[in-house]
């Protein structure tokens, strides 16, 4: 892969999509308390895609990267909705151990996954999340609170399953499961972004582990995380993130229900076009 080297010309265009996309995922991060990673794996997927990647891994750096990414800027969108106290803590208390055992057991999956399972799986959650945001009715509810107990615990796994074998930080199952439940949106979106934090960590951990040794990863790659990725793009989100939190408690929650349905579609629809 001496594309990154021997084409400065490619290089610039490369870092000048990362750092638009590093632009966008911040303010997402911080909007819908997504993480930025609904937009930074199918960015990333596409650019590893032009390198001429290996289709085995191309997903699973995709993955690795946006994980890694989403420690940065989770950590700053976590802060800037604290502040304005829109972080259950009781919620992540109950929900973290949960979600924890999900992330360990969906690191293991995605780790070891063919790459088209794993495009097969971003898709199909994000046009389910999408439609669901998008036609739900308004106030529609399942329950007046989110249950307990095992029913909690179960969700809690499915959440740190699938989030981090999807690259992404929790808030694309977290904010509208919690909605479903009679949540706050607004307060569902800032817990989503402390959930991002339990999940990158030892996601972006699993994923650099597992694709150590990998012969045809692209240069300045660790394991599964591309280093000049996270490089270009972490600064930028970290930069962006309090910008949407402060959006995020500024709009109609109508409007945030219907903007995070409509990247989500979006993202859903680019990757079943990859997988044909």
């Amino acid at each position: 892969m001496e594309t990154f080297h021997a084409d400065p010309g490619f290089l610039l265009l490369f870092s000048g999509a990362l750092l638009v996309t590093g632009l966008i995922a911040g303010v997402l991060a911080g909007l819908l308390g997504v993480g930025g990673g609904i937009v930074i794996v199918p960015v990333l997927f596409n650019i590893f895609l032009w390198l001429g990647i290996d289709e085995s891994i191309r997903m699973h750096l995709a993955v690795g990267t946006s994980l890694a990414t989403i420690i940065p800027t989770s950590i700053m969108s976590a802060r800037s909705h604290f502040k304005r106290g829109g972080i259950d803590v009781d919620l992540l208390k109950s929900w973290g151990p949960a979600i924890f055992i999900g992330v360990l057991a969906g690191t293991y999956f995605g780790g070891n996954a063919r790459g088209e399972v794993l495009t097969a799986i971003f898709a199909s959650v994000a046009l389910f999340v999408a439609a669901n945001m998008a036609l739900r009715k308004e106030g529609m509810v399942l329950a007046q609170s989110l249950p307990g107990g095992i029913a909690r615990f179960v969700m809690g796994l499915v959440v740190g399953t699938f989030s981090v074998m999807m690259g992404i930080g929790g808030g694309t199952l977290s904010v509208p499961l919690l909605t479903a439940f009679n949540f706050p949106i607004r307060r569902a979106v800032g817990t989503a972004s402390a959930i991002g934090f339990i999940i990158a960590v030892p996601g972006s951990i699993g994923f650099i582990l597992a694709g150590l040794g990998e012969p045809s990863l692209p240069p300045l790659s660790f394991g599964y995380a591309n280093l000049i990725g996270f490089a270009l793009i972490v600064p930028m989100t970290m930069l962006m993130a309090p910008v949407g939190a402060r959006i995020a408690h500024t709009i109609p929650p109508k409007a945030l229900r219907l903007a995070f349905a409509f990247f989500l579609l979006v993202t859903s629809v680019r990757m079943f076009l990859s997988l044909m």
